[in-house]
């Protein structure tokens, strides 16, 4: 059994220095959390938002959400037998997380980790695959249908039900940290952690238009990622799934990262990456992640119907070669002035 690793398909965002005017500063923020790297960028007259307090958000973010901090909220319920009180950080994801659930007909499930770990993408190792006796075992503990929210309690109706929400944790995180910068009267920011994305107002004191590149792989392993596209954003939320960033191989099989929660093994189709449009990161995070199970032309279908999210894949042909397209709210971006 081989890991391998290979290029991510990330968004960065472009904007140029300025010179001149005094009225706006540019104000850059970053450091590292949550196992990546954030950055903030905003303009203001002043330093209204420091290091320090971003800082101390992600930290209480991680406190509670992170399953790799035993002490955390998240890991505490994990090793509960009927659940516990929880904070408003979990409370949000949580119930956000059933929202998807519901629409998504069961694709996004946050009771995942079982079968997570099973196929080696936690962080313990494992030696051999899951066999189909093995599967049916570990669903028994997982269904989003386990868990309820009464008040500010989680609940779960079996012992053996846990809770694992990287799949939306960084979009929410996201969003807190924004959230907080226009609750400081700040209305022109780039808020980036580990290539989630939220963006508000413009660039000063040019007053030009926030644009987004989404990076894509070379048709190889060994080639680097070029800029694939070119977006521009007045406000909202841009966040990407991959599925040949994290990948186990195994007698010449690729066995990508992405669950079905519902068959209990990797997804397996024709897409490479989504990205996601949506007016917050939270959601964004979510739906990224259901598209890349759905495969290419149910998530196309799927994200038409809907008027809360925009997106745009990138997937493998019959042919072997990567090729991508969009769905319409999504080309809208390529030609926004």
């Amino acid at each position: 059994m081989t890991w391998y690793t290979s290029p991510l398909v990330f968004l960065f965002l472009i904007f140029r220095s300025y010179n001149g005017s005094n009225e706006f500063l540019k104000i850059q923020l970053s450091g590292f959390a949550q196992g990546t790297t954030w950055q903030v960028t905003y303009y203001a007259a002043d330093s209204a938002v420091k290091q320090i307090q971003v800082d101390s958000i992600l930290t209480r973010l991680d406190s509670s959400l992170s399953i790799y901090k035993p002490f955390s909220l998240i890991s505490r319920f994990n090793t509960s037998k009927k659940g516990l009180i929880i904070d408003d950080y979990l409370t949000a994801v949580v119930h956000k997380s059933i929202e998807v659930w519901q629409q998504s007909d069961g694709l996004f499930d946050i009771t995942v980790q079982p079968l997570v770990q099973a196929w080696g993408f936690s962080a313990k190792p494992v030696k051999k695959y899951p066999d189909s006796a093995r599967v049916r075992s570990l669903l028994a503990c997982v269904g989003t249908d386990k868990i309820k929210l009464k008040g500010n309690r989680l609940v779960k109706t079996k012992p053996c039900i846990t809770v694992d929400v990287d799949g939306i944790a960084q979009g929410y995180s996201v969003d807190v940290v924004a959230d907080f910068l226009e609750r400081r009267g700040i209305n022109d920011y780039i808020v980036e952690i580990g290539g989630e994305i939220r963006v508000k107002g413009r660039k000063q004191p040019g007053n030009t238009k926030m644009k987004i590149g989404i990076e894509a792989p070379g048709n190889y392993a060994f080639e680097a990622p070029v800029i694939q596209k070119i977006i521009t954003v007045n406000e909202g939320a841009v966040t990407t799934s991959g599925n040949y960033r994290k990948f186990h191989e195994s007698n010449g099989k690729k066995f990508s990262h992405t669950i079905d929660p519902r068959t209990g093994y990797p997804t397996q189709n024709d897409l490479v990456s989504v990205t996601v449009f949506a007016k917050d990161a939270i959601t964004a995070d979510a739906y990224d992640n259901v598209l890349m199970t759905m495969g290419l032309q149910k998530a196309l279908d799927f994200t038409e119907q809907r008027q809360d999210i925009a997106a745009y894949f990138i997937y493998k042909t019959a042919s072997g070669n990567i090729a991508d397209t969009a769905s319409s709210r999504f080309y809208r971006l390529f030609d926004a002035k």
